[in-house]
């Protein structure tokens, strides 16, 4: 038998009508690589019936314990049917871009059916009147709860299904410990007496869990008694109210843009020992800046962002890699959305993102991963409802920033090649914007999912974050020809010309010196 952790669970708990908690992964294909250059619906069924086994999440689905007394169980869907969890269509005249995030942002909006296994495939087709794209493309979205899998386990559940090359080489080996179990349905005593046993274990466990980090705790508390001392203008734990802090609709909107992962190279020489999720941080807030200004709505103090930051083990087939679900912990940095100059709020996000990072600053973030663990189903249940239904939610942070790394080679599938991948995450309310970054064989997209309230103009934000990257960009050119105009040495040429006067000097008179010889020689003196 296999519980859902207190982490999946939150997004359970969380859940409501218009606030649903899946997550969106969408892949374009170019099927021009593929045998004869088409790849139909009924292969992408059989290619995934085959690759069932590469994840335990294809199958199972969550049961739930009466009256919520313990955390649910993922048991084996015994009604399992693969065509219902693949569906098809197409896409309208023009077939253009515009078409496509709508029909993305409408799978997007539509709630996953939690009595069967917790994952949907979507295949698009008629991708033929979309800049950047090859003519003929299909896109395949791929829709999974968050309780199933966070952003790294959908990485490993949809890269089962890749391939390293057009004959169907698999990206990721199969471990057969993971791909093997099966989840049988608990009997109502064994859940009565796991969960007797859980709700006797947790105020233990919570306790260790405290004492674990005690001393980091004691000694976090008197460096930041001297600091409040030393400083008098501390940083707000809450955030100003933005338009993305109010109530969500149910109707979504998307949006996506794509740049070239080789343009971040220079836009890292920026700052001394900035990371790609700096340069991130700095894009979103610039285009945050923009949009909220252009709509006179800019707020006087910086927006914060909530930054999820994977803690699964290291890719070197430890059980902690393997296993589906959530391992997860959060940022939450400053944007600096309050500063106009664009090297200066670069400069301000990288030491924020620094600060958080360094391991003083993530006790407390680690603390609360091992807490909630150990936290009772029904009082975790009850938190996450009064927690979605306060206002107090949407205080702490206003957009949700996530970066998900992808292969940075040409992957397959079906023997089409993989153009490019985007990403459509969860909303809730008082959390109305998500930004989700992709990276993928030289590329990084950015997309965006909101709301029609929120976000009615979903393609002015696009153009903004376009402009906000664009400008880091320039400014990176610009100080990179300043530096090689100031590397060049101007005394060199002096040096060269008196070096050659100074060879020609000596060459002369040798050839004086060497004249006089030959004179003496031939002159006589009388005797």
């Amino acid at each position: 038998m296999k519980q859902l952790s207190a982490q999946d669970a939150q997004f359970l708990y969380m859940e409501t009508n218009k606030s649903l908690s899946h997550v969106t992964s969408v892949a374009i294909f170019d099927p021009s690589t593929a045998p004869d250059g088409k790849v139909r619906f009924k292969q992408i069924i059989e290619h995934v019936q085959g690759r069932l086994h590469t994840s335990p999440i294809y199958k199972r689905r969550i049961y739930h314990v009466p009256l919520e007394l313990d955390y649910p169980y993922w048991i084996e869907d015994e009604h399992f049917d693969i065509e219902y969890h693949i569906r098809h269509s197409r896409l309208p005249h023009p077939a253009d871009w515009r078409q496509l995030c709508i029909h993305l942002a409408r799978f997007h909006t539509r709630p996953l059916d939690m009595q069967r296994a917790p994952w949907e495939m979507y295949v698009i087709e008629g991708l033929d009147n979309i800049a950047g794209i090859p003519e003929g493309c299909y896109a395949v979205a791929t829709k999974i709860h968050h309780a199933a899998a966070d952003g790294m386990a959908i990485v490993n559940f949809f890269g089962g299904l890749l391939d390293l090359d057009q004959k169907g080489t698999p990206v990721m080996p199969v471990s057969k410990k993971v791909t093997s179990q099966r989840h049988e349905k608990p009997s109502p005593m064994q859940m009565y007496t796991r969960g007797l046993i859980n709700g006797l274990r947790s105020p233990v466990n919570m306790t260790k869990a405290f004492m674990k980090y005690a001393p980091s705790i004691v000694q976090n508390a008197q460096k930041k008694v001297l600091e409040r001392n030393q400083e008098q203008n501390q940083v707000k734990q809450s955030v100003p109210m933005t338009r993305f802090n109010l109530e969500t609709s149910p109707h979504r909107v998307f949006d996506s843009s794509t740049f070239s992962l080789e343009d971040f190279k220079p836009m890292r020489g920026l700052v001394k020992g900035a990371t790609i999720n700096d340069m991130v941080l700095a894009i979103c807030s610039g285009a945050l800046r923009k949009y909220l200004g252009h709509h006179k709505e800019l707020p006087a103090e910086s927006l914060r962002a909530f930054v999820p930051v994977n803690v699964r083990g290291p890719k070197n087939g430890s059980k902690q890699s393997e296993q589906p679900g959530n391992n997860i912990s959060t940022m939450s940095p400053l944007l600096y959305t309050n500063i106009s100059d664009t090297m200066e709020r670069l400069n301000a996000i990288y030491s924020e993102t620094r600060e958080q990072k360094a391991a003083r600053k993530g006790i407390s973030a680690r603390l609360m991963t091992d807490v909630t663990r150990h936290i009772p189903a029904s009082t975790q249940l009850l938190a996450a409802r009064l927690a979605m239904r306060s206002e107090m939610a949407g205080r702490m942070t206003n957009v949700c920033i996530s970066n998900v790394p992808g292969p940075q080679v040409p992957v397959f599938m079906n023997g089409a090649t993989l153009v490019n991948q985007m990403g459509l995450g969860p909303l809730a309310d008082r959390m109305g914007l998500f930004i989700a970054v992709t990276s993928y064989n030289g590329q990084m997209t950015f997309s965006a999912t909101s709301c029609r309230r929120t976000l009615p103009d979903v393609e002015l934000f696009m153009e903004y974050l376009r402009q906000s990257f664009n400008e880091l960009l320039e400014l990176a050119k610009s100080i990179r020809v300043e530096k090689a105009k100031q590397a060049k040495p101007t005394k060199t040429p002096t040096k060269t010309t008196t070096s050659k006067k100074v060879a020609k000097k000596t060459t002369a008179k040798k050839k004086t010196s060497k004249k006089n010889v030959v004179q003496n020689k031939n002159t006589k003196k009388p005797v």
